[in-house]
């Protein structure tokens, strides 16, 4: 049974009307056990087992945007977001995993995907975080008992139950969209500098020009309490405009 969580959003508000229209949509969803709105803030805090896109879509359903500024809490998320290494596109980034520790040996993953042909895909963890050459570089997958016996001993091998690197598949539609929830029995901490691949092959062998094939390195992200900046450092620009940014790209 998946246990409760925390994350929170950065939410454009600006009236108590605008608090009653999002605590109500909020609270209309499955999964929701506590909503909390700071208009002085701009923030929502919420607890419960939703997945984060269906939070921001049931916010954005109240004519607002929303932005997540963090879940769970300090060093149990992690982000990764997958893009092709074909040279034939020029829109790279195509997908976004958002990963939340619920226990000791549970992780939630929110799987995002925009702009791949239509179809069934894999999503699964790699041995190492080499993308230099995209999925090619990224070894083979996490935790098979395959990857760590070579030559003709391999055959020989008995069948293996399923490793956890394979994390599961997402529906991409005709409108090249697709999102899916998934747990897995992993820690944040064994993911972190690993890679994840997203393909319609589940064991590759991989192209790097294949535009429908994704590849990201995975790591940290905030927690819950962990990132109250509005502005980046490195950009100069606030959370919004990336915000924008990230819509023309299709990927919030």
């Amino acid at each position: 049974m998946i246990e409760p969580f925390q994350t929170t959003f950065a939410v454009n508000m600006t009236c108590e009307g605008c608090v009653k229209d999002i605590s109500t949509s909020l609270n209309k969803l499955d999964g929701i056990k506590k909503v909390d709105v700071n208009l002085k803030d701009q923030l929502v805090f919420i607890e419960g087992t939703a997945p984060p896109s269906s939070i921001v879509t049931a916010i954005q359903n109240t004519g607002r945007d929303a932005i997540l500024r963090g879940s769970g809490t300090t060093n149990s998320s992690a982000v990764c977001i997958l893009e092709t290494h074909s040279n034939a596109v020029s829109n790279k980034i195509r997908g976004l995993a958002r990963m939340v520790q619920v226990s000791s040996n549970m992780t939630l993953v929110d799987l995002t995907i925009n702009g791949l042909a239509p179809g069934h895909y894999y999503a699964t963890i790699r041995e190492a975080g080499d993308i230099s050459r995209g999925a090619e570089s990224t070894g083979g997958i996490w935790e098979s008992l395959k990857n760590k016996v070579l030559g003709s001993d391999a055959a020989a091998l008995p069948a293996e139950k399923e490793p956890r690197g394979i994390f599961g598949s997402v529906d991409v539609d005709d409108k090249g969209r697709g999102n899916v929830f998934l747990d897995r029995p992993v820690a944040i901490w064994e993911l972190i500098g690993r890679s994840m691949v997203v393909s319609k092959s589940k064991e590759g062998p991989f192209r790097r020009e294949d535009d429908n094939t994704l590849v990201g390195v995975i790591a940290r992200s905030p927690g819950v309490w962990d990132n109250d900046k509005m502005v980046c450092s490195c950009s100069g620009k606030n959370v919004w405009q990336e915000r924008q940014e990230q819509v023309k790209q299709g990927m919030a």
